[in-house]
C-alpha cells in the first residue's frame, strides 16, 4: 500500500564537528500515513509497512537509541513477530542499512539498498517505482537543498513512476521527518511534516513544506534581534 525511503548524509557543522542527518518519507493510497509508517531520530531511520506494525517502527528506533546496528534491531524485531512474511521494514543508522520484504507481501513489491538509503514498496504498480525513487534520490544526494525537499523529489519520482497502484482509493497522504545528531540546534519545523488526507499527497506535501518553510523563515528574521539577545520567539 505504501512506498518510502529512508536515507542517511554526512556532514560537517558550524563548528567544524562531524554530524550526520537521517531522514524517511512516504506516501499511500489510504490516510494517515504520517502515524503509522515513518519513524527517525538522532540515531536513524525507519520505515513499517505492508500488514503495518507499528511497534516495528517504535521499538526499532528506541533499540538504536540502545546501541544496536539497525541490521541486528530490525532483525531481531521481525524474528518475534509472527506476521514477518506479510511485514516490509526498513531503515538506516550511522553505520549500515537494512530492507525486509516478507514473500506475503503483495504484488507488486520489492525493495533496493544503496550505500546510505533503502527504498521499499508494495502494491505498486511495478519495480520502476522503487527504481526510480532510489534514482532520484542518488541524483541529487549531494544537492545544496535540505534534505527534507530532496525526499520529496524522491516521492514524485516514484509517483510518476506509477506509485500505489489502487486507483479507486483517492484519499491518499504523504509524510517525511528529518532528525541530525547535533545538540543544542534549533530544528526548523518544516523538518517534519504530514498530508493527512489528500486526492494529491506528494504535491500537498511539496506544497506544506514551501510554505512551512517560508513561515520559519519570515519568523526567524522578525525575532532576529531577541534571538540575538537570547531572548524567547515562541509567541504562541
Amino acid at each position: 500500500m505504501t512506498f518510502s525511503i529512508c536515507v542517511r548524509e554526512r556532514y560537517t557543522d558550524e563548528d567544524g564537528d562531524d554530524q550526520v542527518r537521517y531522514g524517511v518519507a512516504v506516501t499511500t493510497r489510504l490516510p494517515g500515513v504520517g502515524t503509522l509508517c515513518p519513524f527517525a531520530s538522532s540515531d536513524g531511520a525507519v520505515a513499517t509497512q505492508s500488514l503495518v506494525n507499528v511497534e516495528l517502527g517504535r521499538k526499532g528506533i528506541e533499540y538504536l537509541g540502545d546501541g544496536l546496528a539497525v541490521d541486528d534491531a530490525l532483525e531481531a524485531l521481525l524474528n518475534a513477530d509472527d506476521e514477518k512474511p506479510q511485514r516490509q521494514l526498513h531503515g538506516v543508522d550511522a553505520d549500515g542499512t537494512f530492507a525486509f520484504s516478507g514473500d506475503e507481501c503483495r504484488d507488486w513489491y520489492g525493495h533496493v539498498a544503496g550505500e546510505n538509503y533503502t527504498v521499499a514498496g508494495n502494491l505498486l504498480t511495478g519495480e520502476d517505482v522503487v527504481d526510480d525513487t532510489a534514482a532520484a534520490y542518488e541524483s541529487d544526494a549531494h544537492g545544496d537543498a535540505p534534505l527534507a525537499e530532496r525526499l520529496i523529489d524522491a516521492l514524485a519520482a516514484g509517483h510518476a513512476a506509477g506509485g500505489d497502484k489502487r486507483e479507486d482509493l483517492e484519499v491518499q497522504s504523504a509524510a517525511l521527518i528529518v532528525r541530525n545528531t547535533e545538540e543544542d540546534v534549533d530544528d526548523p519545523y518544516y523538518s517534519d511534516l504530514r498530508v493527512d488526507a489528500s486526492e494529491t499527497p506528494v504535491v500537498d506535501l511539496r506544497e506544506t513544506y514551501e510554505t512551512a518553510k517560508r513561515g520559519y523563515e519570515a519568523a526567524l528574521e522578525k525575532y532576529a534581534d531577541e534571538m540575538d539577545g537570547g531572548g524567547e520567539t515562541d509567541e504562541e
